[in-house]
């Protein structure tokens, strides 16, 4: 489908670790099955500040960036018919075949192709974005422009504790108060654990976690971790555990407070490759280790918990789409205090006449 008029498009990219730029392309028309979406509202993602870098596993440099957004729908494809201009939207920024048993089984994380739409050179650090209607969600009243961009990070969060099974009464250990650490908190907190404590070096963003939904904050820096996690669980450890930072140390820990039983599940991106780990405990404890990337149907699970989750606490600074490196600074700087990261446009840029 033609549009009314071509969109000249700028897309923030990480061309060389730590340097961004903006690649400018022109929009002139959609596939059948195309939503285009303004972009008003763009958060920067943990997985950004590893492009950046230049120690993403699966994301060399260059690469564009941005995929926790919302905006507004500003023309469809001939096609759809769920998805309508005017609407304020979020997007699951997956990219997968359709086609491949997982796919077909339904369980599209494991699809054997799997991509997400900055690796493909759409990152959300733009103006607009392209994508197929399946994958876009309208925003509740609740939920802001803002706050609507971290239904992906809510969603991450959402597979996580889902993928570990919390229930009522159980005690959890979550590794690292970034952004993923807090909201795998809040859900964990929705799903009925009874105890959720939060370990992380920043005594503010630990601050920040108990208003989200842990129930006890340790700063790892100050005490001795596994020995805190004894002492609060009687020696016993606890039934589920979150590594959510990346680092070999953090796998330690994640694994070493589980009880006999319990499970850990590793969410962090780790740059270095090579974790060195001694296997005795994986018998003697019977413990599980597990992952947990991305997300599968878990985007209306989280839309619908964002209800109850004050996602507006996350957000400590706003740029405007121009001022991408200073938004990108700000992020990698450990000094700025910085949880969310959000760059923002007006909607004059998204009317198409």
């Amino acid at each position: 489908m033609k549009l009314s008029r071509p969109l000249d498009n700028r897309v923030g990219q990480i061309y060389e670790p730590f340097k961004t730029r903006f690649l400018t392309r022109t929009i002139t028309e959609l596939a059948e099955d195309e939503v285009l979406v303004h972009i008003r509202a763009s958060a920067i993602c943990g997985s950004d500040l590893h492009i950046a870098r230049g120690r993403h596993p699966s994301a060399p440099i260059p690469c564009t960036i941005g995929h926790e957004f919302s905006g507004d729908v500003i023309a469809v494809g001939e096609g759809v018919s769920t998805v309508f201009p005017g609407e304020r939207v979020t997007v699951e920024p997956c990219i997968v075949c359709g086609k491949c048993a997982a796919c077909r089984r339904g369980e599209y994380s494991y699809c054997e192709h799997i991509s997400f739409t900055y690796r493909n050179g759409d990152g959300a650090m733009a103006d607009y974005i392209a994508v197929k209607a399946p994958y876009v969600y309208e925003l509740p009243d609740y939920l802001t422009y803002e706050t609507g961009a971290l239904t992906e990070p809510l969603s991450v969060a959402t597979h996580a504790v889902r993928r570990a099974d919390i229930r009522l009464g159980e005690s959890v250990l979550i590794i690292g108060a970034g952004a993923i650490g807090m909201l795998v908190a809040a859900m964990c907190r929705q799903s009925g654990a009874k105890q959720i404590v939060i370990a992380d070096v920043s005594d503010a963003r630990l601050e920040t976690a108990l208003q989200l939904g842990a129930t006890h904050a340790v700063n790892s820096e100050k005490c001795d971790l596994e020995a805190e996690i004894s002492r609060l669980t009687d020696g016993r450890g606890v039934d589920k555990s979150f590594e959510c930072v990346g680092l070999e140390s953090c796998f330690h820990q994640a694994v070493n407070t589980l009880r006999r039983g319990g499970t850990a599940t590793v969410v962090g991106i780790y740059e270095n490759q090579d974790l060195h780990f001694a296997p005795a405990r994986l018998v003697t404890h019977e413990i599980r280790i597990q992952g947990a990337q991305g997300y599968c149907w878990d985007f209306p699970i989280a839309i619908a918990a964002a209800k109850d989750i004050p996602l507006d606490k996350l957000i400590t600074h706003r740029f405007p789409l121009a001022d991408l490196q200073a938004a990108l600074d700000t992020a990698l700087d450990r000094l700025s205090g910085s949880i969310k990261v959000v760059l923002t446009s007006g909607p004059e840029a998204g009317e198409l006449s």
